[in-house]
């Protein structure tokens, strides 16, 4: 399978090294010092830029009618437009704000877990991200994925980065070192705390499960997850 990254970071480098461990080939590695030229051979795009970047470089895929896989965040008031244009053209896209297949089963976990507490009013949520300090958007994508999932299955309405108040999820964002990701979310009483966890210990899964992605999507039309890509429902 032919590549073409569409941004060649500390994460299109992890990406570029599983991708040729596992057969495929880059035909392209774009940054902000060269073209497009190559992407017209890729078989899929990934796109893992920054946010000023994305829609770019998601739009030049589509109007070739090549599949791309997105892990920017930060851009996503422009995903309608995105989806928009996938449609007319017939596409394939798939975003994800999180690569990691653990992550993702984290996300079922989340949401199981706020339907089970939306039944109990004595507990209050809130969340912890952690990201190095490299990191442009904040709170993360996984954080505001997270956040969606609560508000989704309980009477929670919005995230805030300030102090909640009523039916607010406070998000507690931190950058440190060159922490990969890690996400808490927490339920709290007067009496105890409830808390579930996710820790990544390298960038390597969230490069491997756009990998997978990327071959999972060649073939296809449409607008995709990766909860399409695993299988979760």
């Amino acid at each position: 399978m032919k590549i073409a990254l569409l941004g060649y970071g500390k994460m299109g480098k992890e990406i570029e090294k599983i991708a040729q461990d596992r057969g495929h080939e880059i035909v392209l590695r774009k940054t902000e010092d060269n073209d497009y030229t190559g992407l017209e051979n890729a078989d899929v795009a990934i796109d893992f830029s920054i946010p000023d970047a994305a829609v770019e470089n998601i739009t030049a895929c589509l109007n070739l009618n090549i599949p791309v896989v997105s892990g920017t965040t930060g851009w996503l008031e422009n995903y309608d437009a995105i989806v928009a244009l996938c449609k007319e053209k017939n596409g394939a896209f798939l975003y994800g704000s999180n690569f990691s297949v653990g992550v993702n089963l984290f996300f079922e976990l989340n949401s199981y877990l706020a339907k089970l507490m939306a039944k109990v009013k004595e507990y209050n949520v809130s969340m912890e991200e952690i990201h190095h300090t490299q990191k442009l958007d904040a709170p993360s994508g996984t954080a505001i994925s997270l956040a969606n999932g609560i508000i989704a299955e309980t009477d929670y309405n919005e995230w805030t980065l300030e102090e909640a108040t009523d039916r607010q999820i406070a998000i507690d964002v931190k950058r440190i070192g060159e922490v990969p990701g890690t996400h808490s979310v927490y339920y709290r009483s007067s009496v105890d705390e409830i808390e579930i966890k996710h820790t990544a210990f390298s960038r390597q899964g969230f490069a491997l499960g756009a990998v997978i992605a990327s071959e999972w999507i060649v073939g296809k039309k449409g607008i995709f997850g990766m909860k399409d890509v695993l299988n979760l429902g």
